[in-house]
């Protein structure tokens, strides 16, 4: 059983910041929060508790390679089959992958984050491992294992006929055996009749699907010459995924029809900044009814710090609508907890209610730079760093725990 008293808590769906006389955690399950009075400032300090963060994009597997892609274009570092993470990935050990693997996830737990969707690649071996290195953690892997190889060549692409083969078809079996889901990276690494394939089979055996879209211009223009429509317009006719990756270029239309189907749909502006890619435009998705998330997406371009995500977030949405007042710090907070529920939904919530899982941090709001706090949700989203984490807890159980922490 798991206490904390006198501490400060970001209740329900809307994070309603309240003075918390006592929380109880029996089990993996929030069993009493005692409220009292509301709370947007602090002025002594306090323990701040807070639901615990979900990364909706991450790519663990090249955490081995830190910075590698320097100075590398999109297409040069992150494309298959000789793009430079495929390249080094292949000559990785089993037992080196793992090893940075378990230490990326140990690192996302000391920053706050108790669940991630990650985009595996290596096929099912891809997907076997990450799955061996999240037992070890504890945290939530959502797991979309992609094919190994890509199952066409150019001309198969070109031409835009194909259906898979049966070996394609077995492989994608045995990936969801073991994963949560399936992406490949792009429209275009697939044929249409390819994504009608996948996306029966996907469905049949109710697992998840996602796909990256209009990260840059080339996205859409290829699936334009091939087919007609652009990358986002094929995704949600052919394949209808549940998560949408990036949009970072996407246009009026575009931003209509992703609202229209009120998709879910993770941004990545550290990922695109580090890249030399124009900036989502978070402004615009955040006045539509797209539903918002946050990914920090490869690991060797960005570490997997949502603090760090959700503070160039907020300011890059603060420049883009052009005035001191939009957004609330409040609805950038939301990108990384309640808002998955919509996308998750079972028994992750992404917020805090009593009888609701155990899913939470602790925020150590004594620190000097958090003590006296005027509004709660932008300290949190502009000045809360890594040390400031005390403990990570899912289901009930530490996955972290800073050793000045005491209760």
């Amino acid at each position: 059983m798991l206490e904390f008293t006198h501490c400060i808590i970001l209740h329900g769906a809307e994070l309603d910041p309240y003075w918390c006389d006592r929380l109880v955690v029996d089990g993996d399950t929030i069993q009493q929060i005692s409220l009292r009075a509301p709370c947007r400032t602090v002025d002594q300090g306090a323990l701040v508790i807070m639901p615990g963060l979900y990364n909706c994009h991450t790519h663990v597997g090249d955490s081995c390679l830190p910075d590698g892609a320097t100075g590398m274009s999109l297409e040069a570092g992150f494309f298959r089959p000789d793009g430079y993470k495929y390249r080094e990935l292949a000559k990785r050990s089993e037992a080196e992958l793992l090893f940075h693997i378990v230490n990326h996830l140990g690192y996302m737990t000391r920053t706050g984050t108790i669940g991630h969707i990650d985009f595996r690649e290596q096929g099912l071996y891809g997907s076997q491992l990450l799955r061996k290195a999240a037992d070890q953690v504890g945290i939530d892997s959502i797991i979309l294992g992609q094919f190994n190889c890509l199952p066409f060549t150019p001309q198969e692409l070109h031409q835009n006929q194909a259906e898979l083969s049966p070996q394609a078809l077995l492989e994608l079996e045995s990936i969801l055996s073991i994963a949560d889901g399936f992406s490949e990276s792009t429209m275009n690494d697939l044929t249409d009749r390819a994504w009608l394939q996948i996306r029966e089979i996907v469905q049949r055996h109710n697992k998840f699907s996602a796909i990256h879209c209009l990260e840059n211009q080339g996205y859409r223009e290829t699936s334009v010459a091939i087919t007609g429509r652009g990358d986002l317009e094929r995704a949600i006719d052919l394949y209808r995924p549940n998560l949408v990756i990036h949009a970072t270029v996407a246009n009026e239309m575009e931003i209509a029809l992703l609202s229209t189907h009120r998709m879910n749909l993770a941004l990545n502006p550290r990922a695109n900044a580090n890249l030399g890619l124009p900036l989502p435009p978070i402004a615009k998705l955040m006045e539509s009814d797209a539903n918002l998330l946050l990914g920090t997406d490869n690991g060797l371009l960005n570490s997997p710090n949502l603090f760090a995500e959700l503070d160039f977030t907020y300011k890059v949405a603060k420049s883009q609508f052009g005035d001191a007042v939009r957004p609330d710090p409040r609805m950038i907070l939301q990108m990384v907890t309640s808002n998955v529920r919509s996308l998750l939904h079972n028994d992750t919530y992404g917020y805090l209610e009593q009888g609701l899982p155990a899913d939470f941090i602790v925020l150590d709001f004594t620190q000097p730079h958090l003590r006296a706090s005027r509004n709660i949700f932008a300290s949190i989203v502009t000045r809360v760093t890594p040390e400031d984490v005390i403990a990570t807890v899912r289901r009930g159980h530490y996955l972290f725990r800073a050793e000045r922490y005491g209760n």
